[in-house]
């Protein structure tokens, strides 16, 4: 929460005194001409009062300084104004921020292999522009077109231990399928 200042404390009361005054303007207009004495006067009395609060309120506002009035941001007072939870605004805030994050996550891998495979491509085609694909790569943030030969190698590798059951299971399934369908031309 943040510190109470002066000035905010000046505010604070200022926004008191013209509930204060609005109240008594209430009062004012309920009973108005009600006990047939003339209402007029303390009405009119009571609204000057207002009005004085109300720039009396302009004015300690204007002291508050500039960085006190985006502590809370704009949405979340809108959010709680239509009687929602605030807890579930932070919450939906954190996880759209945690979406973006992971979009932008998955972007900057893909292309960043786009960009590895692209050099090993180019290198492996045009190998007098390899040193060049070398010094991009480098600029870029990425290793040398070796490094990636071996990094995709690499990830070659630990994908085949990784599906190693499945891509066994897949074969039978695969030579499965053929038999039976041998089997079912054999029939016609």
């Amino acid at each position: 929460m943040a510190p109470i200042t002066p000035d905010l404390q000046n505010t604070q009361e200022d926004i008191k005194n013209v509930i204060q005054d609005l109240f008594q303007i209430l009062v004012q207009v309920s009973n108005y001409d009600s006990g047939g004495r003339s209402s007029r006067e303390p009405l009119a009395q009571d609204i000057l009062a207002l009005s004085q609060s109300l720039y009396q309120v302009h004015q300690a506002a204007t002291l508050l300084p500039p960085q006190s009035n985006k502590g809370i941001p704009e949405p979340l007072i809108s959010y709680v104004e239509n009687g929602r939870n605030p807890d579930i605004y932070t919450r939906e805030f954190v996880e759209l921020v945690r979406r973006m994050n992971q979009l932008a996550r998955g972007k900057m891998h893909a292309f960043r292999d786009f960009r590895d495979t692209l050099a090993a491509e180019l290198a492996r085609q045009m190998p007098e522009l390899s040193d060049d694909v070398r010094r991009v790569c480098e600029a870029t943030g990425g290793g040398g077109v070796a490094d990636d030969e071996q990094q995709q190698q690499q990830q070659q590798a630990q994908g085949l231990m990784m599906n190693g059951d499945r891509g066994q299971s897949q074969e039978r399934g695969g030579q499965q399928g053929q038999v039976g369908n041998g089997d079912a031309n054999v029939g016609r």
